[in-house]
């Protein structure tokens, strides 16, 4: 069977030399004899994956000295407790609530302290991002939080909310190395690796190193403590150890691909072709404002809701997979994360064309 263009938001496609090289590897691993699934952690064949995945993602994301890389599991909702366990010294916080991920992260902050919700764009069914500029961010809050990329709704931050010299805290897991970003903008920013970089169950945390300290909220377990993992290095106990295998791979082949900018390039070359196909249709339309859409996930509607269950099912029929909408909105979504190639995106609207001229 041919591989189908899988458009789902997450776990996602993965680059297909990166499944082939992990496959030729799967039984034997550099002459080790092993696969990288069976391998001891602690052991010097590893050692070097380990070390090798994070000096590539220093490089591509230029990474300043300052901050650790942790490779973590529990996923990014994992965070969502980690976060104010480590970071709320005051109990107070400020989150910008743009979707249902940044809203999870708000309540499960009001658990450890006092989380204020200074913006929020649930008025219009988070459609939007809402204006950053002057928020009411009390003077000993401890961080601001933000979702940067919201996959279920499909909308970005395109500037950076003014913190008022408070800390940042970024989930970036559907935008993760989509495009180059200024990581001293942030204190942490972090992402579940399962929609633009690799298999799920891993979470990676870019961490500035004032931030890491001992003086963590009482009760707060050892393993959800930075201090835990960024003393060892991502070693504590057993990572994933497969996961951050075949994520080195990807930053091995987004490297090869010309680095970060290359991608920016590419992600708006290919969301260029979706949205300005919606922009002119009769029957689908996108649903967010057009400042705010993503790169990387793009929510559409025909307004009939018979009419959306019928296209996804042809389009699956067609090899265009996974384009339901999430649950709580229904319609469709396509996610065009770094590994989905144009010619994907072009498959998928020139099925959409064929589409509408069949069911005008």
């Amino acid at each position: 069977m041919s591989r189908v263009y899988n458009f789902s938001a997450g776990p996602a496609v993965l680059p297909e030399e990166v499944l082939k090289e992990a496959a030729d590897e799967m039984l034997d691993y550099k002459g080790s004899g092993m696969s990288v699934m069976e391998m001891s952690h602690r052991s010097k064949v590893y050692d070097g994956i380990i070390k090798e995945a994070e000096a590539d993602l220093r490089e591509l994301m230029n990474i300043p000295d300052n901050y650790k890389v942790l490779f973590l599991q529990g996923g990014a909702s994992q965070q969502f407790a980690m976060i104010p366990m480590n970071l709320m010294k005051n109990r107070k916080a400020a989150y910008i609530v743009t979707g249902q991920w940044a809203k999870k992260a708000y309540q499960e902050a009001k658990i450890y302290g006092d989380a204020v919700e200074v913006a929020s764009s649930a008025d219009k069914t988070f459609s939007y991002i809402p204006d950053c500029s002057d928020l009411p961010i009390s003077p000993d809050a401890d961080y601001v939080y933000i979702c940067e990329n919201n996959t279920i709704y499909g909308t970005k931050y395109k500037t950076l909310p003014n913190t008022k010299g408070k800390t940042l805290v970024a989930d970036v897991s559907s935008c993760f190395l989509s495009e180059p970003v200024d990581v001293s903008k942030y204190g942490i920013i972090y992402g579940g690796v399962q929609k633009n970089i690799g298999p799920a169950g891993m979470v990676i945390v870019i961490i500035r190193e004032d931030l890491i300290t001992e003086d963590v909220l009482p009760g707060t377990p050892t393993m959800l403590t930075y201090k835990t993992h960024a003393d060892a290095g991502s070693l504590y106990n057993t990572p994933n150890a497969y996961c951050i295998y075949v994520c080195g791979k990807v930053f091995k082949w987004l490297k090869a691909m010309g680095g970060l900018e290359e991608m920016k390039k590419r992600n708006e070359e290919k969301a260029k072709i979706l949205y300005d196909y919606l922009d002119q249709s009769k029957m689908f339309h996108g649903t967010v404002v057009a400042e705010d859409r993503s790169l990387m996930n793009v929510p559409f509607v025909t307004g009939d809701k018979d009419m959306d269950a019928k296209f996804v099912k042809e389009a699956t029929a067609a090899g265009l997979v996974n384009l339901k909408g999430h649950r709580t909105v229904g319609g469709m979504r396509a996610s065009i994360y770094n590994a989905m190639p144009k010619e994907g995106v072009e498959a998928l609207v020139a099925f959409m064309k064929k589409f509408e001229e069949e069911n005008a």
